[in-house]
C-alpha cells in the first residue's frame, strides 16, 4: 500500500471511529486517550473531531516505557494510591458528557516481569478514585470507544518476519480490513453490520435459557448460569439516551452477563492472553459455585493468579460472549496478540466486571440491587478466548430442555 492510500485510509478510519464509534455530536467534548506511539493518529482523530464540530478535545498521552520504569523503580504503596489529578480529569470528562475514546496499540510483551502486585494495586485504586468515570460507562450515561493502531513493538510481535516498517505497515492493512474500512462506505458497513445482530439477538433473547454448558476437546466442561432478567447484546450499544455507539472496534461478538454465582467445571484457553504487557498460556480454570478456585499456566502462572486477587468480584463471571469460529478475524489467520481483535476470532468468556445493560432495567439500578440479580461487580474485566472449531455450547432451559446453539463452532441453526 502506498503511503498515499495508506493516508487516505487512515483518515477514513479517523471519521469512522468519529462518527460511527463515539457518534460524535457537534458541541460535544471527546476524551482521548492514546499512546506516545500513535502521535500521528492521535492528530488525525483531533482534526476530524473539530470538523466534526467538537467543541473541544482533551488528549492524555501515555507511554509504555515510562509506565514500565514506574513500575520497576517505585514502592508497592505508590501504586496503592491514584493521582488526585487524574482522577479529577476522567471523573469530569465523563460526568461532564465527553465522548470517551481509547486507542491501544500495545506491545504485548512491555511488562512482562513486572511486579503484578504493584499493577493489581493499581487497577483497585484508579477504580475507587475513577468511580464516577466508571460508572458513567457501565450504567450507559457515556459515550465509550476502544480501537487500535498500529506501532512497530506490536506489529513485530505478530509480523515477526518483518522489520519494523513492513510489520506496521502490515499491521495497518489488518486493523482496517478488521473494522471494514476497506469498503466502498464503512459508515453505511457498519449501520449494516449492527443490523446483523438483531436476529440472533432476538432469538436467544426468546429462548430465556437458565444456563449454558460448553464443551470440546481441549477438555472444556462448563456449565455457565444466567440471569433471569438477563439481556443478550451485540453489534453496538445505546446510551440510556438513546445514542448508538459502538464500544469495541471491530466487534463480532452477541454476549451477556452470567449469574456471578453460578458457574461449575472447567474451561481451557484456545489462544494466549496479553494482560498488561505478560503473557498467559496454555490455561485452565475451574469453577465452583461461580468461583474460580484453581487455575494453572503453562506460560504466566503469576500473572494469571493475580488477575483474581484485584476484589472479590475478579474470580466471578462477569461475561458470555458468543463468536462463531469462521467469524472475519478467525479467517483472517492472524493472532493480533491483542484481546480487543482476538476475543472478535473466538467464543470467549471475561471474569471481573459485568454489564448492567444486560440486564432488564440494570442501567437504573444501584450496585446492590444489580448484585442481587446476579451481575458482578469488580474493579477489572479481563478476557479470555475459549471458543474452538469444535465448541459445542447448548442452551438449557428452566425445564431442563436442551437447545443446541452452537455446533461445530459455529451456531447451529
Amino acid at each position: 500500500m502506498s503511503d498515499t492510500k495508506l493516508n487516505a485510509a487512515l483518515a477514513a478510519y479517523a471519521h469512522l471511529v468519529l462518527k460511527s464509534g463515539c457518534n460524535l455530536q457537534p458541541g460535544q467534548e471527546l476524551f482521548l486517550s492514546a499512546s506516545t506511539d500513535s502521535v500521528e493518529f492521535a492528530r488525525l482523530l483531533t482534526a476530524e473531531a473539530y470538523a466534526l464540530g467538537a467543541r473541544h478535545v482533551t488528549v492524555r498521552f501515555g507511554d509504555e516505557k515510562i509506565a514500565r520504569l514506574h513500575y520497576e523503580n517505585c514502592a508497592l504503596d505508590v501504586f496503592e494510591t491514584f493521582p488526585e489529578w487524574q482522577a479529577l480529569l476522567n471523573n469530569s470528562m465523563a460526568l461532564g458528557g465527553a465522548a470517551v475514546l481509547s486507542v491501544i496499540s500495545d506491545d504485548p510483551k512491555a511488562l512482562v516481569g513486572v511486579d503484578q502486585a504493584k499493577l493489581v494495586a493499581n487497577a483497585r485504586a484508579s477504580h475507587v478514585a475513577c468511580k464516577p468515570f466508571y460508572d458513567c460507562l457501565d450504567q450507559g450515561k457515556a459515550v465509550w470507544c476502544i480501537v487500535a493502531a498500529a506501532a512497530p513493538a506490536w506489529a513485530q510481535q505478530v509480523f515477526p518476519s518483518l522489520d519494523a516498517r513492513a510489520a506496521t505497515e502490515k499491521l495497518w492493512q489488518a486493523i482496517l480490513a478488521a473494522v471494514r474500512v476497506d469498503t466502498p462506505d464503512p459508515v453505511a458497513a457498519w449501520a449494516q453490520h449492527r443490523e446483523s445482530f438483531n436476529e440472533r439477538k432476538a432469538w436467544l433473547n426468546a429462548q430465556h435459557f437458565d444456563s449454558l454448558h460448553y464443551t470440546n476437546s481441549l477438555g472444556t466442561d462448563l456449565t455457565v448460569g444466567l440471569n433471569k432478567l438477563g439481556i443478550w447484546q451485540g453489534g453496538g450499544d445505546v446510551t440510556v439516551e438513546g445514542r448508538e455507539f459502538f464500544p469495541n472496534m471491530p466487534t463480532e461478538e452477541i454476549f451477556t452477563t452470567p449469574d456471578l454465582s453460578r458457574a461449575e467445571g472447567v474451561v481451557y484457553s484456545s489462544m494466549p492472553l496479553i494482560h498488561y504487557g505478560s503473557p498467559v498460556e496454555d490455561f485452565s480454570m475451574r469453577f465452583e459455585g461461580g468461583k474460580v478456585v484453581e487455575c494453572q499456566a503453562r506460560v504466566g502462572q503469576d500473572v494469571l493468579e493475580a488477575i483474581f486477587t484485584v476484589d472479590e468480584g475478579a474470580a466471578h463471571l462477569g461475561e458470555c460472549a458468543l463468536v462463531p469460529w469462521g467469524s472475519p478475524i478467525q479467517k483472517s489467520g492472524i493472532l493480533f496478540y491483542n484481546t480487543l481483535f482476538d476475543e472478535n476470532a473466538a467464543c470467549h468468556l471475561a471474569v471481573g466486571q459485568g454489564f448492567p445493560d444486560c440486564l432488564e432495567g440494570g442501567q437504573q439500578m444501584e450496585e446492590e440491587e444489580l448484585k442481587a440479580h446476579g451481575v458482578n461487580k469488580s474493579a477489572t474485566h479481563v478476557d479470555f478466548m475459549m471458543g474452538t472449531e469444535d465448541l459445542e455450547v447448548i442452551g438449557i432451559k428452566a425445564d431442563g430442555s436442551r437447545v443446541p446453539i452452537f455446533r461445530g463452532g459455529a451456531w447451529a441453526t
